[in-house]
């Protein structure tokens, strides 16, 4: 049988909006069932503390539970594979960091690559590093540590919880930008690099505000500027290494990601719970609590932070030889 054309048209046009019809209803039933936020590294530390604030959040806003799983290993990167690999359905999320963006040029042979395979929902928040010297450091500024630094090339180390690190990859930029030779000492996690810091083993380092800010406010530790933009609520007298250096920025962020291909209406209805989660009074006290600020924003603006941050420290790694460990 032949159909007019018109009716033909008409009916095509209405097949062809099924799909979008169904992804539509789709999106706005979701969550039937929990959903997973897998974070790369173990329970109590930061990237946890996020995930679980915004995960409790999203449970409450949203009727189904949002579990966290930690898959710690290979700096992320085994949870960073689990995700890519789940089906894109909204039910498998990803709590990205910058050791994501870090790992793109850091490892020579991933199983994916990040930014084509993982699909930004929502920034969270970002966190403040400081860089922060044993008080036995002759300087109170910047300025006198670069100029101590060159007069002592060589002589002065600094510290990070590990190689490959943001702790790592922000002491090799202020290298980069300043000029100053510094050798790095990387340790196996924050706590005995702090404790080596204020023995006085090494002499520097750019540290998560976090772990730092109790030993700062003792006087174990002499802040010497903040690493972001701006100036941090915690430490509001300390200036910004940007101020001294300038365009010079390095800090932690954390937000969600999913498997490439997420509907977007699942993403643009998580992203508005998120969004909607950083606006309440409760949360955004909390975040300041943690040494942080909220990090509102569209998932196109998340994108861009992830694919800037993967340039910038892509530089740094090729500059400064580094290799993971």
């Amino acid at each position: 049988m032949k159909l007019p054309r018109r009716n033909f048209l008409h009916l095509a046009a209405g097949t062809a909006a099924l799909p979008a019809v169904s992804r539509f209803a789709w999106a706005q039933a979701y969550p039937t069932r929990p959903v997973r936020i897998i974070v790369g590294f173990a329970p109590g530390g930061p990237t946890d503390i996020f995930a679980r604030l915004i995960g409790q959040w999203l449970s409450e806003r949203l009727g189904e539970q949002f579990v966290i799983e930690n898959r710690p290993g290979a700096s992320s990167n085994i949870a960073t594979e689990a995700v890519v690999n789940a089906p894109a359905d909204g039910y498998t999320l990803l709590l990205t960091t910058p050791a994501n963006t870090i790992n793109a040029t850091l490892f020579d042979k991933l199983n994916f690559n990040f930014i084509r395979d993982i699909a930004p929902v929502a920034s969270i928040v970002r966190t403040f590093y400081v860089m922060e010297a044993n008080p036995a450091v002759p300087v109170k500024t910047v300025p006198e540590f670069i100029a101590y630094a060159k007069r002592n090339p060589g002589k002065i180390s600094f510290a990070s919880p590990g190689s490959g690190t943001p702790q790592h990859v922000s002491g090799e930029l202020f290298k980069m930008m300043t000029s100053v030779d510094m050798f790095h000492v990387p340790y196996r996690g924050a706590a005995p690099m702090l404790t080596d810091l204020i023995s006085g083993q090494v002499q520097v380092s750019f540290d998560n505000m976090t772990s730092s800010l109790e030993h700062i406010r003792s006087g174990r530790l002499r802040p010497l500027a903040v690493t972001t933009v701006t100036r941090s609520a915690a430490l509001p007298n300390v200036p910004t290494v940007g101020d001294f250096v300038p365009g010079f920025e390095a800090s932690g962020w954390f937000g969600i990601g999913a498997p490439k291909n997420t509907p977007s209406g699942i993403v643009d209805k998580l992203n508005k719970e998120v969004n909607a989660g950083l606006a309440d009074p409760k949360i955004k006290a909390r975040l300041v609590d943690l040494g942080g600020t909220t990090l509102s924003g569209s998932p196109a603006e998340f994108g861009k932070l992830i694919a800037d941050e993967i340039e910038k420290w892509a530089k740094v790694i090729k500059f400064a030889g580094i290799k993971p460990e």
